[in-house]
C-alpha cells in the first residue's frame, strides 16, 4: 500500500538541477550618445514642467491640466494601447516631474528640508521646534490642497468625456 505522500512525488519524476548562477555577469555599457540623450530628455521634461507650473501662475496656462491619480491611469491606459517602450517613456517623465516636484521648498517635501537646513546654515543654528512644526503644518496643508485640486480636475475632466 502506498503512503498518502507518495502520490504527490511520483517515483518517475526525476529530481531537477537547481540553475547555475554566473558569479560575475556581464558588464553592462552605457553609450556616451544614449547618456546625452537620457540627459536632454530630462532637462526638456523638467523645463517643460517649470514654464507650465509660470505659466499656470502668471495666468497664461490652464491649470485644468493639472492632473492627479485618475488622469495617469486613465493616460497610462492609452499609452499602454501604443506599446513598452511608450509606457516607459511615460513613467519616466512622471518620474522626473515628480522628482521635480519633491524638490519645491514646501515644508514636508525635500525641497522644504533643504530650505530649513539653508536657513540653519545662515542663522548658525536651528529653528526652533514650533517654527519647523508651523511650516510641517503649512507644507502639509499645501500638498493636501494640490492634491484635492489635482483629483478634482480628474473628475471633472473624466465627467466632460
Amino acid at each position: 500500500m502506498r503512503k498518502p505522500i507518495d502520490w504527490l512525488m511520483p517515483s518517475t519524476i526525476a529530481p531537477r538541477k537547481a540553475p547555475q548562477i554566473d558569479p560575475m555577469p556581464p558588464m553592462m555599457t552605457v553609450s556616451p550618445a544614449a547618456l546625452w540623450l537620457g540627459v536632454k530628455e530630462t532637462w526638456f521634461v523638467i523645463d517643460r514642467t517649470l514654464a507650465y507650473i509660470g505659466g499656470v501662475f502668471t495666468g497664461r496656462e490652464a491649470a485644468d491640466q493639472v492632473g492627479g491619480p485618475l488622469r495617469i491611469a486613465q493616460i497610462s491606459g492609452q499609452v499602454a494601447t501604443i506599446g513598452l517602450t511608450a509606457l516607459i517613456h511615460l513613467a519616466a517623465v512622471l518620474s522626473i516631474s515628480i522628482g521635480l516636484l519633491n524638490l519645491f521648498p514646501v515644508p514636508l517635501l525635500d525641497g522644504g528640508h533643504l530650505l530649513f537646513y539653508a536657513v540653519e546654515a545662515v542663522r548658525g543654528r536651528p529653528l526652533s521646534d514650533r517654527a519647523q512644526e508651523f511650516g510641517f503644518r503649512i507644507g502639509l496643508g499645501l500638498v493636501l490642497m494640490l492634491m484635492v485640486f489635482a483629483t478634482y480636475n480628474d473628475i471633472l475632466h473624466l465627467a466632460a468625456s
